[in-house]
């Protein structure tokens, strides 16, 4: 795999080494914050924290079939199941504050967490969404056209992937911002707004909008390749956890390499890992769905100079826009995690 060169890459274990003395311990003295990672299994193992993944993909399907504690185990590692995947905001303040090591999230809401005192580094980068992200309209809505958003109520989370895909689809119409109305809220308590007509459309991306495509009552306006989206998704780790233990975190980097091709390759055997029934569970249209966008999407891949180079530009985009005070500087907070060792 090609080695990240540029200067900015090069620096990034330096900054890190910074980054870590700004880890928050949320009140915890250091001691207790040793005994949370290392005192969770037989003496000398590292527990890394991880947000459950739930009932579908990679890690979910690590995690019933043991393939994730044996990889793992060969580092003198284990994983402990740390609440549940959701928002990057609130895993990046768990991150600042000692409580989590690792998270998933976007590029966008990524840049809005390090607009403030980041206590963790990017260290994988997945492709942007070419299909499963965009904005989202009922079916037999009038609207036609991102033009036809003006005047409308767009429902978006704040400072995330939403955000962005409605500023980025409204900058490539040449809407100005100011015609729509942007309405924050939280993506899990959006669906039933948007489905009772109390906002005329909604930016979201894959784990909301398969549901919604899947039911025949809504379809996208525009797509992640429409809009001409640089949102990728991204791992991050706590800064203290890789300084302390960068073969754990080379080891899981591995893991989620391998297993997200396999995904791409048959993503029927990553959903309903646990369970195909109830809330969790994926069937009928829906399933299908879900299957297209994740045969279409990316693999979860080391941090490239052309992958840095884009965020850069989603960075100056949303100060342009507003939605950051300045433009955040991306590249200081990244990993490369093909030189960790």
């Amino acid at each position: 795999m090609r080695p990240v060169t540029p200067p900015a890459a090069r620096t990034a274990l330096v900054a890190l080494a910074a980054l870590a003395t700004l880890t928050a311990c949320g009140g915890s003295p250091a001691a207790d914050s040793a005994a949370a990672r290392d005192g969770g299994g037989a003496k000398g193992t590292v527990t890394i924290r991880i947000p459950d993944p739930g009932n579908a993909g990679v890690l979910a399907r690590g995690k019933k079939d043991g393939s994730l504690d044996k990889a793992l185990a060969a580092v003198g590692a284990e994983v402990a199941w740390t609440g549940s995947a959701g928002p990057f905001a609130p895993a990046a303040q768990a991150m600042n504050a000692d409580r989590l090591d690792i998270a998933t999230g976007s590029i966008t809401s990524g840049i809005t967490s390090l607009s403030q005192s980041p206590g963790f580094v990017f260290f994988t980068a997945t492709a942007p969404d070419p299909v499963g992200e965009g904005i989202l309209v009922r079916e037999g809505s009038d609207i036609d056209s991102v033009e036809d958003l003006v005047g409308r109520k767009v429902a978006v989370n704040k400072g995330g992937t939403g955000e962005y895909l409605l500023l980025k689809a409204l900058a490539k119409a040449g809407v100005p911002a100011d015609k729509v109305e942007r309405v924050y809220l939280r993506p899990d308590q959006t669906a039933a707004v948007f489905n009772a007509g109390q906002v005329d459309a909604w930016a979201v991306w894959s784990t909301y909008a398969v549901a919604e495509i899947g039911s025949g009552k809504a379809h996208f306006l525009a797509d992640g390749t429409a809009i001409g989206s640089d949102n990728y998704s991204l791992n991050a780790v706590r800064s203290g956890f890789v300084k302390e233990h960068p073969e754990v975190v080379e080891a899981l980097y591995a893991y989620l390499h391998e297993h997200s091709a396999k995904e791409k390759r048959d993503p029927a055997a990553y959903l309903n890992v646990f369970t195909d029934a109830g809330p969790t569970a994926v069937n009928g249209k829906a399933k299908e769905v879900q299957i297209d966008f994740t045969a279409k999407s990316g693999t979860v891949d080391p941090i490239r100079p052309g992958d840095i180079k884009r965020f850069e530009t989603v960075a100056g985009f949303y100060a342009d826009q507003k939605v950051t005070p300045n433009k955040v500087d991306i590249a200081a907070h990244l990993l490369d995690i093909e030189k960790l060792s």
